[in-house]
């Protein structure tokens, strides 16, 4: 499985090439590949390429095989339900096709390719739906990284904002620096500048004062997993926006695929939120921006309340909580 390492971005284009599960669990791990929706595809293609020297395996040992490297992966990132999504439906195929590890595996792996060519189409759906709330001239806010890098297609808050450039229409776009990690200037930005869109780099704690000077129009945000009340995990940073868009009169919307709704969880109370290394916050490219012996707290995600949302945009449409059914 080939990847683009994202913590080289913008400096360098690296790629990767991953064989084992314990490498695919690491690149997830250290955010070399990220966004709710790809991990879960890498997931499921680095079951695929994890179990390739099994095919000549018993049924068995194969299925047993493919849950080891399910497991693996399924703790390499705890927020994000994707991730356990698709190795669940991995899985489901795994357990269910007849036959002996080469038949398993040929059908695993149409079953990874399926899940990735779903989201592209999930994707395209996805901005179609958002369409509708981006006039021409519109201002959007955006937060972390919601686009091509995240996923398997255009993004998800970032998959309208692609469609009203194909058609020409003028949008802008404000760009969060998303601290501590800085998806939204290293990663949004290399996208949005790519194509060509017209975008601005901002501090995080510069939206409020857009929003109070009336220019924002709507708010943008992925999400990681969305419980069935519509409380949902974002990259950190996403719950003060939804404040002060209430707070300004902003329309505040969350978009992502189907597949991140999580209706076995009732709130966000629930949600387990990552706690990554302190470093990450007082270091930046290796360099200290803090003393030695300076402490730090790292949740990587907050939950949004459901009643700051203005609406949530998937690839069924705009549609409001709460949720039920498979996800």
């Amino acid at each position: 499985m080939r990847i683009i390492d994202q913590r080289a971005l913008p400096d360098a284009e690296l790629t990767r090439d991953l064989e084992s599960a314990e490498s695919v669990a690491d690149a997830i791990r250290q955010l070399q590949v990220r966004g709710a929706p790809l991990i879960g595809i890498a997931a499921a293609m680095g079951l695929v390429a994890a179990t390739r020297h099994q095919r000549s395996a018993s049924r068995a040992d194969f299925v047993a095989r493919a849950q080891d490297v399910a497991a693996l992966l399924g703790a390499s990132r705890p927020t994000a339900v994707n991730l356990r999504w698709a190795l669940a439906r991995m899985l489901r195929v795994a357990e269910e096709t007849p036959g002996e590890g080469s038949d398993l595996w040929e059908r695993l792996r149409a079953e990874a390719t399926a899940i990735w060519e779903e989201d592209r189409a999930m994707c395209r759906r996805i901005g179609e739906h958002g369409l509708t709330l981006l006039a021409d001239g519109a201002n959007v806010l955006t937060h972390c990284n919601t686009g091509a890098l995240a996923t398997g297609g255009i993004g998800t808050a970032l998959a309208p904002i692609y469609l009203a450039h194909e058609q020409g229409r003028k949008v802008h776009v404000y760009v969060d620096e998303t601290r501590p990690l800085l998806q939204g200037s290293r990663l949004t930005m290399w996208e949005l500048v790519h194509a060509g869109i017209s975008c601005t780099l901002i501090t995080d704690a510069t939206a409020a004062t857009l929003m109070r000077q009336a220019k924002i129009d709507v708010v943008l945000v992925g999400a990681d997993r969305i419980c069935a009340n519509g409380d949902f995990a974002n990259k950190i940073g996403t719950y003060g926006l939804a404040v002060l868009a209430r707070h300004h009169g902003v329309p505040f919307y969350c978009a992502a695929p189907w597949s991140t709704v999580d209706v076995a969880l009732a709130d966000g109370d629930l949600i387990p939120i990552e706690q990554r290394s302190p470093a990450e916050v007082t270091m930046i490219a290796g360099r200290p921006i803090a003393p030695d012996q300076a402490t730090a707290l790292n949740p990587a995600f907050d939950v949004t309340p459901a009643r700051y949302v203005t609406g949530f945009v998937t690839d069924r449409g705009i549609v409001q909580p709460p949720f039920s059914g498979e996800s």
